[in-house]
């Protein structure tokens, strides 16, 4: 069991710093910004699928031998769970809103999209814990 926490620990960190630090940047250098968004936007429900897989691989097989990471990865799946179901469609709503010319919409999509950026950056500092608990 310690290998298979090993590799979706690893996996899902080496995902999101790929996907984060690789892929959406790429996007946005690459295509046109409305273009960009909506592939993006095509992206996320993949991208926190994939996130919380890892977490709850990584968590069950750290169930019989470190509480302490299991909890962190459980930790990481819930907020996956929250951003893909809950955050995420409120920033889609606000982002067609904001298109759409509502005045208070392009403040609303800042607000959620840093929120969100935080969230990602949070299980991305939580899963390098997990690794370096494992070093």
């Amino acid at each position: 069991m310690t290998f298979l926490a090993l590799l979706a620990s690893s996996t899902l960190f080496g995902g999101m710093v790929l996907y984060s630090f690789g892929f959406a940047p790429l996007v946005f250098k690459n295509l046109a910004a409305d273009e960009a968004g909506r592939m993006l936007r095509r992206a996320f429900p993949w991208y926190y699928l994939f996130v919380l897989a890892s977490s709850a691989v990584g968590a069950a097989a750290m169930a019989t031998f470190d509480r302490a990471s299991c909890v962190m990865m459980i930790f990481i799946a819930g907020i996956a769970v929250y951003a893909r179901q809950r955050l995420m469609p409120n920033i889609n709503m606000a982002r067609d809103q904001q298109v759409s010319g509502h005045i208070d919409a392009a403040n609303r999509f800042a607000r959620l999209h840093g929120v969100s950026v935080l969230l990602n950056f949070a299980q991305l500092i939580g899963a390098a814990w997990v690794l370096y608990r494992f070093s």
